[in-house]
């Protein structure tokens, strides 16, 4: 829970929240993200929900109020008290002038940042990174206090099924794009999503990723996918798409490498976090029973089932 008196927490880093380039790095994100956060006196991370704007590519503070009220809407739905996520703080701005005054701001706890980067536009390539970025650090985290604290903050299901089911949304999406591209045959996409995997799990394909981790060939690997490996390929799809229609790529050739360099770039952003590569993760339940199980709490967390 995050104490919500500013002055008892330590004294804010200065991030940087400067323009981005376009070639900007995925070193450079993680390096920007890390700078905006700060520890409460409990030693609970926590960004400011106006650091976080900046880095999550939203000119308007309104307009991310109304994604910050998604995730305060999504806490709730999810068992917790947004108030332990979302406190309400006064932070001092300096004007032009080089006076300064109070702004309102909120201080953001990594679970909320996490519902937050959810809720924002996937779009946005900060945004992608974020969902990834949040959500390998929660379950970093939730490992490292696994022996104090007796569960952790958001469940496993609780992750698997809003990721899976976006990740659905973003793969035909992926594929649309991809069609634009020259991608434009059963066949063709089946070559273009293997280079994407390819990419992301050190060169295995489909099947290569079934065998590995004991799936049997009509199991399709995201329905066995956890919350972390969800993520990761969440990050590959956007990526992937934003790519594809930013550089205005042509060719399936190309497409297929695009691909594969986007998977590559996520693996190699899992290895500089210190994360697990996707292969080594364990094979989850079946999304499908994890979807009874959590329709019979609450249907709000329910995801589509089957298909990539």
């Amino acid at each position: 829970m995050l104490d919500e008196t500013i002055p008892d927490m330590d004294p804010p880093r200065a991030p940087t929240l400067v323009a981005k380039m376009p070639d900007e790095t995925i070193g450079d994100l993680i390096e920007r993200f890390e700078a905006a956060g700060h520890t409460d006196v409990e030693g609970h991370e926590y960004w400011f929900a106006r650091d976080l704007q900046t880095l999550l590519d939203y000119a308007k503070w309104e307009n991310f109020l109304t994604v910050i009220e998604r995730a305060r809407i999504a806490c709730e739905m999810s068992g917790h008290d947004p108030a332990d996520h979302f406190p309400d703080v006064g932070k001092m701005v300096t004007l032009g002038s080089g006076a300064e005054r109070e702004i309102e701001d909120i201080a953001l706890s990594r679970y909320a940042s996490y519902l937050v980067a959810q809720n924002a536009d996937g779009r946005k390539r900060p945004v992608a990174f974020a969902q990834t970025y949040f959500a390998i650090q929660t379950r970093r985290a939730e490992l490292n206090d696994q022996a104090a604290v007796p569960a952790p903050v958001l469940s496993e299901d609780e992750r698997r099924c809003p990721l899976r089911d976006e990740i659905k949304k973003h793969n035909k999406s992926l594929a649309s794009t991809a069609k634009t591209a020259g991608v434009d045959t059963p066949f063709d996409f089946l070559v273009f999503r293997t280079h994407g995997y390819k990419g992301l799990y050190g060169g295995l394909d489909v099947a290569g990723i079934q065998r590995h981790k004991g799936l049997k060939p009509k199991q399709p690997i995201l329905d066995h996918m956890g919350s972390t490996e969800l993520a990761a390929n969440l990050f590959r799809a956007t990526q992937t798409e934003e790519k594809l229609r930013r550089d205005g790529i042509r060719g399936k050739e190309k497409a297929n490498q695009t691909h594969y360099d986007i998977g590559l770039k996520v693996r190699q952003t899992i290895a500089e976090i210190g994360g697990t590569m996707p292969e080594a993760l364990p094979v989850a339940e079946d999304i499908k029973k994890v979807n009874r199980r959590v329709q019979k709490s609450g249907p709000d967390l329910l995801t589509d089932e089957g298909g990539d």
